[in-house]
């Protein structure tokens, strides 16, 4: 005789057989998620542009605690006339609480120095399409399992503070990368102004860009089931963009304590005091909650578009090259030959599935840019 046990419940048995004690089953899958991702750790291209002596390698420095360019020569003023846009990598591994982070750096020396800066963003642009590029062809090869990520995932501008607003050369700038990377505007060396000042350019910057219709990172709403604190926080993060930052290589000591700062005659700049800047809100947001964010939007938004474009192209080349290697018969009564007539059916279903497989993504992305 068998029993019927639907809409009963049963009590969770341990691996020992014992009931009533701890169950172990797909509840851990979490802990498992993470242990794996620790043990692989973790990697992030972070870009700096802007003009030169607007302190990006010091807020890299302060932002990761560490020295990348102690090697660097500063070019003199006849030098940088005839200077071109160049790209260069510093690569670190950094570890904190048995967390690996392979961080790389792409500074952009030489931009907007030179006399003539038309189209001095070029290099950038094509530094960035070319680790699409890079990553694409790895993801279409054998060796899918052990890619190397290097396509960038955030872009820091530097925005000078002796200005009223955006120059034409910034506008420029953010709306041919706004569609390839996450760009992330900054006021830099905000200590050469006051709280007024700083309160006017923030205004000024934020109302230039929705005039310029320039598409700057967005923050993610906070989820629902978030907790107050954790809700101002993200409100606070929103309004304070574009970020004022100021950045040291220099511990100094104020109230007793050893800070980073910066000194003046008339009084102590701290790099992490609220008060001062919004070093600490930038170092939250880059580092503590949104830089699997960024990454996600890299992945998702700006490689997808790409890899759809290059689709897109393959696919034209391909039916371009059916039409000039079908020509029309000479003699349309003779008989076709077998293996040709089976290439050309298997290019079509080839076209034709990756035709279908263009649409659904185009359809993919406009439903995500309606959302």
């Amino acid at each position: 005789m068998t029993s019927n046990t639907r809409g009963k419940s049963r009590t969770p048995r341990s691996d020992d057989g014992g009931e009533g004690k701890e169950y172990v089953g797909f509840a851990t899958l979490p802990n498992q998620v993470h242990r794996k991702s620790v043990k692989k750790g973790f990697d992030f291209t972070l870009m700096v542009a802007g003009e030169s002596g607007l302190g990006k390698s010091t807020l890299v420095n302060s932002l990761f605690l560490t020295d990348l360019h102690k090697d660097r020569k500063l070019l003199t003023a006849e030098e940088r006339i005839s200077q071109t846009v160049e790209i260069t990598k510093h690569t670190v591994d950094i570890e904190e609480k048995g967390v690996k982070l392979k961080l790389t750096i792409v500074d952009t020396p030489g931009f907007g120095d030179a006399v003539n800066n038309v189209d001095c963003w070029r290099p950038i642009t094509d530094y960035i399409e070319q680790q699409f590029e890079q990553y694409f062809r790895d993801e279409s090869g054998l060796n899918r399992k052990n890619i190397q990520d290097n396509r960038v995932h955030c872009c820091l501008y530097f925005i000078p503070p002796f200005g009223h607003g955006l120059r034409p050369v910034d506008v420029e700038f953010m709306k041919a990368l706004q569609n390839k990377v996450n760009v992330v505007p900054l006021i830099s060396k905000a200590d050469c102004l006051t709280p007024n000042e700083i309160r006017r350019l923030k205004d000024r910057v934020r109302a230039e860009i929705d005039t310029y219709g320039i598409k700057a990172y967005q923050f993610p709403d906070c989820d629902s089931d978030e907790d107050e604190e954790a809700k101002q926080k993200d409100r606070e993060l929103k309004e304070s963009t574009p970020f004022a930052v100021i950045g040291s290589n220099m511990v100094v000591e104020a109230r007793g304590q050893k800070v980073r700062g910066r000194l003046y005659p008339w009084g102590i700049v701290e790099v992490e005091n609220p008060s001062h800047c919004d070093f600490v809100k930038l170092r939250t947001m880059l580092i503590r909650t949104h830089m699997h964010d960024l990454k996600d939007i890299t992945c998702d938004c700006h490689y997808e578009n790409y890899r759809a474009q290059c689709i897109h192209t393959m696919t034209s080349k391909m039916s371009a090259d059916k039409r000039v290697e079908s020509p029309v018969p000479i003699m349309p009564l003779s008989t076709p030959d077998v293996e040709t007539e089976k290439l050309i059916k298997k290019k079509d279903a080839e076209l034709r599935r990756m035709q279908e497989m263009l649409q659904k993504m185009q359809q993919q992305m406009q439903h995500e840019q309606n959302l």
